[in-house]
């Protein structure tokens, strides 16, 4: 049986103690990078020539979040239900919807008919969305290069390796 004497219960440490890990614990710490890398991510695509100017400047005006790329990330090539990318984005679909809706009016995605379900429509990517898209891989490409020179390569390497083992091997995040 358990002693919860208060002798032995744990309190928190007096005011003053050190308390450096609650900004260094790892969630923390990959909370921030992943807050760095979209952001470099972002900044990549806003200035990318192939990426259509408008789409640019809403880039630069920090109008385009990580949230719209949630899209990027998860649109499948051949489209998607809005339920099956709400679903793999981690997201509710009125939060999706929301996304698509901004994407849409940008020229990024259109809703089309399901060909299996006539009741159902499906997200796809517009020509636009699909330069926006390489622009998209083009930046993550040149990001993940500025980590590994940053940290170097053997760092980068089991820093991938040790992130896709945590993730249980779903890299599709």
């Amino acid at each position: 049986m358990a002693d919860f004497s208060p002798a032995t219960v744990s309190t928190p440490s007096a005011p003053g103690a050190d308390d450096r890990w609650r900004q260094t614990h790892l969630g923390r710490l990959m909370g921030s990078a992943l807050r760095r890398f979209d952001a470099r991510v972002l900044q990549l695509m806003a200035h990318n020539v192939e990426v259509p100017l408008a789409l640019s400047n809403l880039a630069a005006r920090d109008q385009v979040t990580a949230a719209h790329v949630h899209i990027t990330r998860h649109l499948a090539l051949q489209g998607d239900r809005l339920t099956d990318l709400a679903q793999r984005a981690g997201m509710t679909k009125q939060a999706m919807a929301n996304l698509v809706d901004q994407c849409e009016a940008w020229g990024l995605v259109t809703r089309q008919a399901d060909p299996l379900d006539a009741r159902a429509r499906r997200v796809c990517f517009t020509p636009t969305g699909l330069a926006w898209l390489q622009a998209f891989r083009d930046a993550v490409a040149q990001a993940e290069a500025e980590f590994r020179a940053e940290v170097g390569h053997d760092v980068a390497t089991v820093v991938a390796i040790g992130l896709e083992a945590y993730a249980g091997g779903d890299t599709g995040a």
